[in-house]
């Protein structure tokens, strides 16, 4: 899933694309995305507005748009936008740029929600596992959504202070990686980055949050900047479906110190990185490094 570090890189990107271009048409073939309004209703409303701003908030992407409304898309497990040009052939959507990564990457191909917009190009969803999540809202409703509303202070937000993380760790008994997997505690954090950052801090995944000390803790909070910013950085992790807007994989998959390297050696110390289970995802960390 696409976490907070390429949620950031797509949103800059998409920002000198497409401020200010007004959207002609919309195509869609999963009617299931779009969670506000009606489908039917969203082809009608979505028409003729223009882009005037695209921000983030944690995992979600937010596209502000005239007539006071907001396009919010969570790219959920396996989506990915991107920006170009194609063309449908036999019900399907082909890139017309056949030399670029959107034509050559086969992750690319997943196409079931397209933007059209004044300049020609297009804004393109492509989600192979077809759960990507997308509402058309006012501006005054999008902080009355549940999904926003309930959602935890970001990552990567100044009020985010070692102040802060403390006092959502104090009494909370649940192992540190699901405190950090947790929305509603801080956003923008998934399965990828929280095995790098406990990996980092040299914190075992399976800590309860509360046993840990004040200078773990520090530890912690250093490493969550720290590996956030490497993989804004780096352009992102590309190591299963996320690709950037042009198409092409980011490059921290490629210096990632235990997330999927299992019975790998510890960059550190050497030792076997090992896998352990935490409800239906995967947790990679080195038994002698994290404690």
């Amino acid at each position: 899933m696409p976490e907070l570090p390429e949620v950031e890189i797509t949103v800059n990107s998409l920002k000198p694309k497409i401020l200010n271009q007004k959207i002609t048409g919309v195509w869609f073939d999963v009617p299931n995305f779009i969670k506000i309004p009606s489908p039917k209703e969203f082809e009608k409303e979505i028409k003729n507005l223009e882009i005037k701003d695209i921000k983030r908030l944690g995992k979600n992407i937010l596209i502000f748009l005239s007539q006071n409304k907001v396009l919010l898309i969570h790219q959920k497990l396996t989506g990915h936008l991107l920006y170009g040009k194609w063309q449908k052939k036999k019900n399907r959507w082909i890139s017309s740029e056949t030399t670029s990564f959107l034509a050559k990457d086969p992750q690319n191909r997943f196409i079931h929600f397209i933007l059209f917009l004044k300049n020609k190009k297009m804004l393109v969803l492509s989600d192979q596992r077809k759960f990507a999540k997308i509402i058309l809202i006012s501006k005054e409703k999008l902080f009355q959504l549940k999904e926003i509303k309930e959602l935890g202070i970001d990552a990567l937000d100044p009020n985010f202070t070692f102040e802060k993380l403390k006092e959502i760790v104090k009494k909370a008994k649940t192992p540190i990686k699901k405190i950090l997997m947790d929305q509603t505690k801080i956003a923008g954090i998934g399965n990828i980055y929280s095995d790098e950052i406990l990996w980092e801090a040299k914190i075992n995944p399976k800590r309860p949050a509360n046993s840990l000390k004040e200078n773990e803790l520090k530890n912690l909070y250093q490493a969550i900047e720290k590996i956030l910013r490497k993989a804004i950085n780096t352009q992102g992790s590309s190591i299963i479906d996320w690709r950037k807007i042009n198409g092409s994989k980011g490059d921290y998959g490629e210096i990632r110190k235990v997330y999927r390297r299992e019975g790998k050696k510890c960059f550190r110390c050497g030792s076997i990185i090992k896998k352990i289970k935490f409800g239906n995802r995967s947790s990679y960390y080195c038994p002698k490094c994290q404690k």
